[in-house]
């Protein structure tokens, strides 16, 4: 009996079978005789959510792009469809070919979010491949390998993994993938093949690095061995304009997170706000032109039938030429009733005439993120946005006829007190206030509605913060009770926040070392799963998994560390020095800021690597203004 007969009778017992049965538009089949090379990618949470992952996206199509290997999607079946597989004793399989995953010769995952590291495991063990680096063999395949911001500290995955990627993948991993297939056929072994892959620039191969510890816990030391270099720099595409971009994707049968067509503008970010990991790791900035993002929009929506287009990246309002590519993308989207939706806009650089071509593609309410409800506390973060600017733009979009704004902030942000709490709920009041202030709305109007979404801070590798210590369970939840009493009674104004566990848990998993791997197994042993979905979440099970290994989150999470302290990444490269970000770190003690990247260089390290400026500093007009 074929794997799929044994799937099709379950498919009725659970939820959104359509989640398990593979066979969508625009999903890749290939003659298994005429592949060298199979790569399963994993997606470690739920499909609805894997499915709306543009990484996943392009690296499937990437891998697919070429002829003799085949890149195919595997994500964590819910909880009833699992149970039923662990019962009929059915292997995890890929969506594709419906066949198990552990006869691939890679098995990927993409990691973005720490609370999905159970799943990792829980995965593995329904391959039927063995979770531990160690007790693989010397057989080369399959090789577990991971990918995704997340591995920037791969150690507390360290002792699962074969291999990272570091950095940005679509030249990175089939170079992998080719190097495997040359020595495969050489019959290496696999520790062989992890030997010549740690040389590949970008490939992080834990098992080659040995961590020693000093008496209070802290690193002492990562020593590489066996020829590893002793520091693993990322990779990242120089003439992102040129990189390879999908132009069709699989097109579920069942509706998704973010159910759309979805184009990447630019990718990096010149802001250099202190608390944003993804600011720096994706660092250098780099853009595409209109050109090119009209063409792959108009491939995107023409291969795969969506009616709606967003556009995707860490700030697009800060492309260069966003008013002559908004221009271009409304040629078509207007004409083929196409929705164009515009994420992560800036207040300080949100226009009237943007506005104008706004208005023609969505009728939503717009977001913005000032991220602390206090300039000081603004200026510690170096969010580099000032109350006037909010209230600018907040003032064109209601001259616009818009009435609701989302805002996002963070609590327990370095130097917070009680007071930067209560201004996020007076700075929200104040753009009430504007709503309603000078000529009177016109006669119908809907009421203005301003909702504030208050996360809590997690402070992350590779960024000016990652010496500061997360703010305590207590801590935080006396700042919600400010919170809480402070937006009581206004009623243009809606607050909301989370239990502080799982941020607690994200900075434990995002700072920790490789001795979490034996809480990170001890967790999921003891059955936690989905860690990232309140109703699976079970604290009291990690913090016994923790009490079992002989540690605490206190010790990850709640310690200031100095800056000559040897952290877990230290080994790791992505361009930024450590040096700038303690000079970032002072100067947010001081409350002072730093300009953005296109304005002046702040020195942090990425010229050095790529060997020439991000931005030429005006040097052009310079130079007209000097010629003769």
């Amino acid at each position: 009996m074929s794997l799929f007969e044994q799937i099709e009778p379950l498919l009725l017992s659970v939820q959104k079978p359509a989640r398990y049965i593979g066979g969508e538009p625009g999903s890749i089949t290939k003659d298994k005789s005429q592949v060298k090379a199979r790569f399963a990618f994993c997606f470690p949470d739920r499909y609805d959510v894997g499915m709306s992952n543009l990484g996943m996206k392009i690296l499937y199509s990437c891998i697919n792009a070429r002829p003799e290997y085949w890149c195919e999607r595997v994500f964590a079946p819910d909880t009833d469809f699992e149970a039923l597989m662990r019962e009929k004793g059915l292997p995890l399989y890929a969506l594709e070919s419906l066949e198990p995953v552990r006869d691939f010769d890679f098995i990927g995952f993409t990691i973005g979010y720490e609370l999905c590291y159970t799943n990792i495991l829980n995965l593995l063990d329904l391959a039927g491949v063995p979770v531990w680096q160690k007790d693989r063999g010397e057989a080369i395949a399959p090789i577990v390998c991971a990918g995704g911001s997340c591995c920037c500290n791969s150690e507390p995955l360290a002792d699962f993994f074969d291999l990272c990627f570091i950095g940005e993948g679509e030249e990175l991993d089939l170079e992998v993938m080719d190097l495997y297939v040359k020595m495969r056929d050489q019959g290496a072994t696999r520790s062989e093949f992890l030997r010549a892959a740690a040389q590949i620039e970008g490939v992080y191969v834990p098992s080659l690095y040995d961590v020693t510890y000093n008496e209070d816990g802290t690193v002492q030391a990562v020593t590489p061995k066996d020829g590893a270099p002793a520091k693993v720099r990322k990779r990242i595409i120089e003439n992102f304009d040129k990189c390879y971009a999908p132009e069709e994707f699989v097109v579920p049968f069942a509706e998704i997170v973010h159910d759309r067509a979805v184009t990447e503008v630019l990718r990096g970010c010149l802001r250099g706000c202190r608390f944003c990991q993804a600011g720096f790791l994706y660092r250098p900035f780099r853009e595409k032109t209109p050109e090119t993002i009209c063409e792959q929009s108009r491939k995107l929506i023409r291969n795969t039938g969506y009616d709606e287009l967003s556009l995707c990246s860490l700030s697009t309002s800060d492309h260069s030429r966003i008013e002559e590519m908004m221009d271009g993308l409304l040629t078509f989207t207007e004409n083929e009733h196409i929705n164009l939706s515009l994420p992560s806009l800036r207040v300080d650089n949100f226009s009237a005439g943007l506005m104008n071509r706004l208005r023609r593609v969505r009728s939503s309410g717009l977001t913005f993120a000032p991220e602390a409800g206090t300039q000081r506390l603004r200026d510690v973060i170096n969010k580099n946005v000032t109350e006037e600017e909010l209230m600018r733009t907040c003032k064109i979009a209601f001259n616009a006829g818009q009435n609701a704004v989302k805002l996002y902030f963070m609590m327990g942000l370095p130097t917070e007190t009680d007071d930067d709490i209560r201004g996020i709920i007076e700075l929200a009041q104040r753009v009430v206030d504007l709503y309603y202030e000078g000529e009177k709305r016109p006669k119908g109007s809907k009421p203005v509605q301003i909702s504030c979404s208050v996360a809590t801070f997690v402070p992350k590798p590779f960024t000016p913060f990652e010496f500061h210590p997360q703010d305590t369970r207590e801590m935080i939840a006396h700042k919600q009770k400010v919170l809480e009493e402070a937006v009581s009674g206004k009623k243009r104004i809606r607050a909301s926040w989370h239990f502080p566990e799982t941020s607690i848990l994200e900075a434990v998993l995002a700072k920790g070392d490789r001795r979490l791997s034996a809480v990170i197994f001890g967790a999921w042993k003891r059955g936690c799963v989905f860690d990232a979905w309140s109703e699976h979440f079970r604290y009291d099970l990690w913090l016994e998994a923790f009490a079992e290994a002989g540690l605490t989150p206190e010790f990850y999470a709640n310690r200031p560390r100095p800056y000559d302290e040897v952290f877990p990444w230290d080994h790791i490269d992505y361009y930024v020095d450590k040096a700038f970000l303690i000079r970032e770190n002072e100067k947010a003690k001081q409350a002072q800021t730093t300009k953005h990247c296109r304005l002046s260089c702040a020195g942090c390290g990425v010229t050095k690597v790529t060997g020439h400026p991000c931005f030429d500093y005006g040097q052009k007009e310079q130079d007209a203004a000097a010629a003769p």
